[in-house]
């Protein structure tokens, strides 16, 4: 069985479709039909609701601590142990909650269709921030898209109902008896929805998923679920085995060491932000444009690389980072450089029951410079075109190291080695840049398809290189990851 709060109220399922979403599970389950479906695969923002867990902060202190998530791509055995609140459970006490009523006052909603979602993300960022800025409001509405209000009363609604003089509501008063129900449910060892015909299995630790995933060799891992959904959502599919790693505490922690950072792959992309950030501010402005805040919440470091996208935008940074990942079957691990992992389009060396445990980052080298760049065509909230990577160390003028690497230009993530081989060993001049744009032509030979023809992608390549040596002539030039078409 799992255990979840709907809100106040406690649920346990036994029997429910694995397969079931969040979104369904609330229209169709307990009569909440507020959320909506816009797109079914976390693109609009329209079936957004908040989920809470309980969580330690710096000092030891337990919190609950909410997220906005697209319930259209999570499936309900992901809410086992947490807290649930979609926007039937703002009002109270016959009152809009402060975040509905700047909606209403700043004439934030036209249709309606969209607004649940808005008020859910603006209810996330007002737990999770005091008197954001523009840029924190923009952020965390990103990933909601509204067809006829325009998004300036939108805004505006953000800075009434998050400002300094928003006042306490029901959840932050219910704050300790939440916490208390929440430590009562917490799951105390593998938790199971079977339907039948499906089942998703939930492990607490690593060496339960090791041992179930060897005893179920054909399950499907669920970590965020951002991409795996889609094939129910999307495709229709049935996915009859899966095992959800969420709840597995070891495979979230993230570690410093004086050389690397190690990062559990169940870790979400929000989480790795600041680790990654501090070493590599660029992988933080990548990251900031990685889907939405919706979507980062809840994908993992581990699964946009498991899931081998040719256009998945961590993977080219962490392969011109020199990154590993530890793959574990069984008790049986084996570390392998990320360039290696990915073989075709789809295609991994992972073998049957292995699964990534672990990313090995190599901290920043001050003698080397990094910078990644994506290209796509809108700003936020988009996949990539082209995504691209260089980290090159120049000493006495010339080029001792490189790494470069790219997405988008092939069927998987991989490094430009005639680009490197071009580059090493050469001044650092704008003509050993040209020579090493040509060679691009010999690394790659990327496919035309809707979101950029080949001949578009292979100059956009070259143009990223020029850009990237242009913003190591002029340091103050540093438009970094804000390219698009």
């Amino acid at each position: 069985m799992i255990q979840f709060l709907l809100n106040q109220e406690l649920r346990t399922e036994h029997a429910l479709d694995p397969n079931l979403t969040v979104l369904n599970y609330l229209r169709e389950h307990v009569a909440k039909p507020g959320t909506k479906e816009g797109c079914a695969s976390g693109d609009c923002g329209a079936c957004t609701v908040v989920v809470g867990e309980l969580e330690i902060d710096g000092e030891g202190r337990e919190q609950l601590r909410y997220r906005s998530l697209n319930s259209c791509l999570t499936f309900v055995a992901s809410l086992h142990g947490k807290q649930l609140i979609s926007v039937e459970d703002l009002k109270h006490q016959g009152q809009l909650h402060s975040v509905q009523k700047a909606m209403v006052e700043c004439h934030g909603s036209q249709c309606g269709f969209c607004t649940p979602g808005f008020v859910m993300s603006l209810f996330a960022l007002q737990k999770n921030s005091t008197a954001p800025d523009h840029q924190q409001a923009h952020e965390a509405l990103a990933g909601n898209l509204c067809r006829c209000t325009g998004y300036r009363p939108i805004l505006a609604a953000a800075e009434q109902a998050c400002g300094t003089q928003r006042q306490p509501d029901q959840f932050d008063q219910r704050q300790s008896e939440t916490i208390a129900r929440l430590k009562a449910i917490a799951p105390t060892d593998t938790g199971e929805l079977n339907s039948g015909d499906k089942r998703c299995l939930v492990p607490l630790t690593v060496s339960d998923l090791a041992q179930l995933y060897d005893s179920y060799p054909q399950a499907r891992l669920l970590a965020g679920g951002t991409d795996l959904a889609l094939e129910v959502t999307q495709f229709h599919r049935p996915l009859p085995v899966m095992i959800y790693v969420g709840n597995v505490a070891e495979m979230k922690r993230i570690e410093h060491f004086d050389d690397r950072i190690e990062i559990g792959a169940a870790t979400s992309l929000t989480d790795c932000y600041d680790a990654l950030t501090a070493e590599y501010p660029d992988f933080g402005e990548l990251l900031h444009r990685f889907a939405s805040l919706q979507i980062r919440n809840q994908g993992t470091l581990g699964g946009n690389i498991g899931n081998a996208s040719p256009i998945g935008d961590s993977p080219p940074l962490l392969i011109a980072l020199g990154a590993q990942i530890v793959l574990r079957k069984g008790e049986i691990r084996r570390t392998l450089a990320l360039e290696d992992y990915f073989i075709d389009y789809r295609v991994t060396a992972r073998q049957e029951s292995e699964f990534i445990e672990t990313i090995i980052v190599p901290k920043a080298n001050a003698r080397q410079v990094f910078r990644a760049y994506k290209v796509s065509k809108r700003l936020d909230d988009d996949i990539s075109a082209v995504c691209a990577a260089f980290r090159l160390q120049v000493e006495n003028g010339s080029i001792v190291e490189a790494r470069v690497a790219f997405g988008g230009m092939a069927a998987i993530p991989k490094r430009a080695t005639a680009c490197e081989q071009s580059l090493i060993g050469a001044p650092w001049s704008s003509a050993t840049v040209e020579r090493a744009c040509a060679a691009l032509a010999n690394d790659f030979t990327p496919l035309s398809d809707f979101r950029a023809s080949k001949e578009y992608r292979l100059l956009s390549a070259q143009n990223l290189l020029r850009k990237y040596f242009i913003e190591l002539q002029t340091p103050h030039i540093e438009t970094r990851v804000t390219s698009y078409v």
